[in-house]
């Protein structure tokens, strides 16, 4: 823990605040310290008390306040708002939801709006169930329409190119009704991870669905042009292949529709069809949604028997909706319609992180009744105390614009139509030094990659210190738990501190719904969360909990079987034979493939700390990479020296069959004294210029050596950070990597 200006920050919450959030200069140099950034941002929210009649000095205490709240690692926003407030961009929105209605120029222009949206730092959520489906005729030319999956490409596509040119990568929910013609297609067209990569997708199941799944008969698939009958099939069949399809490779997710718009607050405005890219949040057409967590490992109190410290958690929860509202006023909306959405229903989304801390601190197994109440208690208290403070907010401000014929209407004067969400957490539970979201630990102790390829060993400091107090602190046990991430197996650790230090994967996949449904209880929106299975999972056990959660009240789901993803990309093109075949002879010698007379390909130029590199990348006749060479120019001595054995070793590995992701994984961002600057990116090491040229003709042609993944996300798909190179783990509904903070949403 490194204490910058009366603010405690762990060294990796350090490193993701320089990679991601800190203002850089057009050189790419940090010129902002943490204490600037949220003191940047406590005075931009603070700012719109002016337009309610406050005078400058009861914003500057409301500055303070703000100030206090976040560097205390209390509560904070949402990364848009962190990344943004107080900046030129100023788009402080982590979420979108946009309309596509069954037209071409409804559909072109969601293209375009995301892309604005997307370069903006948002995500976006879609529903494609107006769409008429594929084979339908088209009106003004009697052709034939292809269809919502074909559509989506197009999207994912934009959304590709925007990604290349930006910081923070793009995110779409692709959502469509259980009871489109083309659901089928719909719920298959992930089984390739290479396709559709910047999705998730989602089935929204109708209770006629559930019904007729419970009662095992068939359901009607409706043409959403005619809303006429096309087919009908069988509910459980349907459900067989969402499920597999699920336990395959953790999509497609599932959403709960009418559970929704059972809690949708202006029911009168429209029907909610989608969501955010992570589930968490339903929205309508063009609303967005601000949000905001408080770190619940910081409201326990410190004295005698650790308790919840609700005195405290009131206060946050007050300042919190306080803060989020603020948001609304200050944010620039990237279009002008979603500006008019969002500040007529206001709505925001508080939630949580540190859950697991403040079990752990209270020796409450995740895992145990305890907990479950525990939870609804902590979550209804926050619902209540939020709901009060925008009650005063609507006193001071007035309700929102929507409020006439709202669930609110003659009930209760709010400010915001909803109050709280659980969204994922995972770069803010970093930069906090806490657990994600309502999650268990990822980790008791795990390996960390710093500069240099350093390996650390991170240890959860609850465990540290209760390992320290109980005389079983070692640093090789430590190093032997990192290993594993788990304590369960290690016979010299009390049982009572195993009990209590649970990860996600010890505990049952039902623990984890019985959770999700308890915080669901007290949440306006929706909570996202990841059900982590074991590989052994069978899709009966996914079957099992998808019923659970239904069963519980819970709004939507998602599932992820360990390994379940890295068993589909590297298998894919073998039988499973030969995969068996190929492990059993796994320890033969592998022999480079020879070098044809001719071979084709090109040079790059990278500008580097040390000068020019000049980079040839060749391909061999089948269009896949076979070898690399490095020169630095007219430079010699050991920059030279050490780029030509990095090619050479390159040029092994690829003629070896080794994937070119695998080879960019490991040079991209290694760091030497004397970085540069070369189109528009930072280049920090004559190994990270290789990797990035390498990476750049890889995405032109494409090929790989024709046995495994084609890009960077499919490296994410298989538990391996595209940035970094370090363990991705799913959680909160989403995948982060607590190495470096990369998320994929």
């Amino acid at each position: 823990m490194k204490v910058l200006n009366g603010l405690s920050l762990t060294q990796n919450a350090i490193k993701v605040l320089e990679k991601r959030y800190l203002k850089k200069n057009e050189e790419g140099k940090i010129v902002e310290t943490p204490h600037e950034l949220f003191k940047r941002v406590a005075r931009s929210v603070a700012a719109a008390d002016l337009h309610y009649g406050k005078t400058e000095a009861e914003v500057s205490a409301l500055e303070s306040s703000f100030y206090e709240m976040t560097t205390s690692l209390d509560f904070l926003p949402n990364s848009p708002t962190l990344m943004s407030a107080g900046r030129r961009l100023g788009q402080l929105s982590a979420c979108f939801v946009l309309p596509v209605d069954d037209s071409m120029e409804s559909i072109f222009d969601a293209v375009k709006n995301a892309a604005i949206i997307h370069k903006s730092g948002g995500g976006t959520g879609f529903s494609f169930s107006r769409l008429r489906p594929n084979g339908d005729v088209v009106g003004s030319t009697k052709g034939v329409s292809s269809g919502p999956i074909s559509f989506m490409t197009v999207f994912d596509t934009a959304t590709e190119a925007v990604k290349q040119g930006g910081t923070r990568r793009g995110a779409n929910m692709g959502l469509l009704r259980v009871d489109h013609p083309d659901i089928i297609s719909f719920i298959t067209c992930k089984d390739e991870n290479t396709k559709l990569t910047n999705f998730n997708i989602s089935v929204g199941l109708t209770e006629e669905f559930m019904n007729a799944l419970s009662e095992d008969r068939q359901y009607d698939l409706l043409n959403p042009r005619t809303q006429k009958v096309t087919q009908r099939l069988k509910a459980k069949e349907v459900f067989d292949l969402i499920v597999t399809h699920a336990w395959k490779n953790g999509e497609p997710g599932i959403v709960f529709l009418d559970r929704v718009n059972e809690s949708n607050p202006t029911p009168q405005i429209g029907l909610i069809e989608s969501t955010n890219p992570c589930g968490e949040q339903p929205l309508l057409p063009y609303e967005s949604c601000n949000l905001g967590s408080i770190n619940l490992a910081s409201h326990v109190t410190r004295d005698g028997e650790a308790q919840v410290d609700w005195q405290k958690l009131k206060d946050t929860a007050w300042k919190s909706v306080h803060f989020l509202d603020n948001v609304i006023d200050v944010n620039k909306y990237p279009l002008k319609k979603i500006e008019e959405m969002t500040k007529a229903n206001r709505k925001i989304g508080l939630g949580v992180m540190g859950w697991a801390d403040m079990l752990i601190q209270m020796n409450i197994p995740y895992n145990s009744g305890r907990a479950v109440e525990l939870a609804e208690e902590v979550m209804g208290f926050i619902q209540a105390e939020g709901k009060k403070a925008s009650s005063a907010l609507a006193e001071e401000r007035g309700v929102f614009e929507n409020y006439e014929g709202s669930i609110y209407d003659g009930k209760l004067r709010v400010r915001n139509a909803t109050v709280t969400t659980i969204a994922p957490t995972g770069t803010l539970s970093i930069i906090s030094g806490c657990s994600s979201g309502i999650e268990p630990l990822f980790a008791v102790s795990y390996v960390r990659t710093v500069m240099e390829g350093t390996k650390l060993i991170e240890v959860n400091p609850h465990f540290e210190k209760v390992a320290k107090e109980r005389g079983f602190w070692n640093r090789e046990l430590m190093e032997k738990i990192a290993e594993k991430g788990t304590i369960k197996d290690f016979n010299e650790i009390p049982d009572d501190v195993k009990a209590v230090f649970v990860t996600a994967h010890d505990i049952t996949p039902e623990d984890h719904i019985i959770m999700q449904a308890a915080f669901q209880k007290y949440v306006d929106n929706a909570v996202s969360k990841t059900v982590n299975f074991p590989h052994e999972a069978t899709p009966k056990d996914v079957e099992n909990v998808y019923l659970l959660a239904y069963k519980l009240g819970c709004k939507g789901l998602t599932v992820y079987r360990d390994g379940s993803r890295e068993e589909q990309v590297l298998t894919t093109g073998k039988s499973k034979e030969k995969q068996q075949a190929a492990d059993a002879t796994h320890t033969q010698k592998i022999i480079p493939r020879k070098r044809p007379e001719v071979i084709k390909g090109s040079t790059r130029l990278m500008k580097t700390g040390c000068g020019n590199i000049y980079i040839t990348i060749n391909e061999d006749e089948k269009g896949h990479l076979f070898e690399l060479f490095a020169s630095m120019g007219k430079a010699g001595g050991c920059a030279s020296s050490q780029s030509e054995a990095l090619g050479r070793l390159i040029s092994l590995a690829l003629r070896s069959n080794i994937e070119p992701e695998a080879i960019i994984s490991q040079l991209k961002g290694v760091r030497c004294h004397q970085p540069a600057w070369h189109s528009g990116g930072q280049i920090f090491s004559c190994s990270d210029a290789i990797a990035k040229a390498l990476e750049k003709y890889h995405h032109v042609c494409d090929k790989g050596n024709g046995n495994g993944y084609k890009d960077a996300s499919a490296i994410m798909f298989i538990g391996q950070c595209p940035e970094c190179g370090g363990a991705v783990e799913h959680e909160g509904g989403c995948a982060v990597c607590h190495n470096c903070g990369f998320t994929k949403c």
